[in-house]
């Protein structure tokens, strides 16, 4: 296939009917080499649709490593793009700890990066019935049709084809054992083993309490910083803080700044925060900072729910399991969870406002079987942090119970960000546990 001319393609292969090769770039940065490509594929499964999005990945090789197998790095989200590396010490740790091993497949997973992206533009080109009608295609199963054809593109086999998920991008890696074993070696899970079997309203539940937990450790640590928090409350309540983005911060809104208790650092962002005079610029770009969902990668907000709803209709599932506790003691954080006041309250999300509504009362395929995660024979690792705020442990370890192959690393050392901010000791740990004989 072609390139740009700075020098041939890594990958091997012939097109398909499912998909074609839409352009190709190679480029040396760093003494490694990157190949970018691109597929055209279809949007849906259905054979009589003909409608067909962009699917962006770029694929790094350390100097010697042309031959070492693949790894697809599937990012968390829902709605973000993959990393984008340089090889430099600002990239995440466990990218060189994988270039190691393995040939990194960095996939801009449908709907983001230079994967047709989603954006406002959207909006503007049907009805709001036929954007959700869109957007439904953007979930775990298109995702993994798109590897599919990444892997034919490439000449990949089971052999030399391996996945790394990280949250999302682990309830993604669920899927493919579910409808494609065949195709993959081993996976590497990081806070991605996903309910099973479970609905929305189970896991959100959980969460709750989970974020409740944190809370109260937070404030065991700054005692102080709770009658901070009970202040800002009563000033949101009063349409007193407002974000540079002019959004008129709701108290929900403002609760969801807990969302980093679930990282490593995110406890340290947070009392910083609370720390400053809420009249100050630096306050409010701080707390427009550290709020988990904002308009940059409108799927994350609009499609939240979604990423656990395996075969049902969330219908604002955070919302009705809303616990007691928590609308009594204002200065409890929620962490992952979305509210459907947020469409009428945050300017980025107004536009979006009809087609979440439509999202929120989809009815959603199946993305898992117990019984095929049980026949796949799946080999590899996952990363189980035991205070986990987004993806429950008790869940994780039912989940686990169904891939006997894929050792565990329970862990409380590290939060949900343990792949990013452990120095690449957790992804270094995973190779090494799957990699172990003595527990085959």
């Amino acid at each position: 296939m072609a390139t740009d001319g700075v020098g041939p393609a890594t990958y091997t292969g012939s097109m398909t009917e499912a998909h074609s090769a839409a352009g190709s770039r190679t480029y040396y940065m760093q003494g490694a080499r990157f190949d970018e490509l691109t597929l055209t594929v279809p949007l849906s499964a259905d054979p009589a649709d003909s409608r067909t999005i962009d699917v962006f990945a770029r694929i790094i090789t350390r100097e010697g490593g042309e031959h070492l197998p693949y790894l697809v790095f599937l990012q968390g989200g829902p709605g973000n793009e993959a990393n984008r590396v340089t090889l430099n010490p600002a990239n995440p740790s466990w990218v060189n700890v994988a270039l190691e091993r393995y040939r990194l497949v960095m996939l801009d997973q449908r709907g983001t990066g230079r994967s047709t992206p989603v954006s406002d533009a959207i909006l503007t080109t049907g009805s709001a019935e036929e954007v959700a009608e869109y957007m439904s295609h953007l979930r775990a199963d298109g995702i993994v049709r798109d590897a599919e054809a990444l892997r034919e593109e490439l000449g990949a086999t089971g052999e030399n084809w391996n996945l790394l998920g990280q949250s999302f991008g682990g309830f993604t890696t669920l899927h493919y054992l579910t409808v494609h074993p065949e195709s993959l070696h081993r996976v590497f899970l990081t806070g991605g083993l996903s309910a099973v079997g479970h609905s929305a309203d189970d896991v959100y539940s959980l969460t709750y309490k989970k974020m409740r937990w944190l809370s109260e450790n937070f404030y065991r640590h700054f005692p102080e910083d709770r009658a901070k928090m009970a202040d800002l409350v009563k000033r949101a309540e009063q349409g007193e803080l407002t974000l540079p983005s002019g959004e008129v911060v709701s108290p929900s809104r403002l609760r969801s700044a807990g969302h980093g208790l679930g990282m490593d650092n995110g406890w340290i962002q947070l009392h910083q925060l609370l720390e400053l005079d809420p009249h100050t610029n630096a306050f409010r770009y701080d707390l427009q900072s550290i709020m988990p969902f904002d308009g940059r990668n409108p799927i994350y907000y609009v499609m939240h729910e979604s990423s656990y709803a395996d075969g049902v209709v969330t219908g604002w599932s955070a919302q009705r399991t809303y616990p007691d506790a928590f609308a009594e003691d204002p200065t409890l954080f929620t962490g992952e969870h979305v509210f459907p006041e947020w469409s009428r309250t945050v300017p980025a999300f107004q536009p979006w406002a009809e087609v979440t509504e439509q999202l929120a009362h989809w009815e959603w395929p199946a993305l898992y079987s117990a019984d095929a995660l049980e026949a796949s024979g799946a080999e590899g690792a996952a990363a189980v942090y035991f205070h986990d705020a987004y993806v429950p442990l008790e869940y994780s370890l039912e989940t686990a119970s169904h891939l006997p192959g894929v050792k565990l690393y329970i862990t409380s050392t590290h939060e949900h960000s343990g792949l990013r901010t452990s120095d690449g000791a957790v992804l270094r740990y995973l190779f090494e546990l799957a990699e172990d004989k003595r527990y085959r």
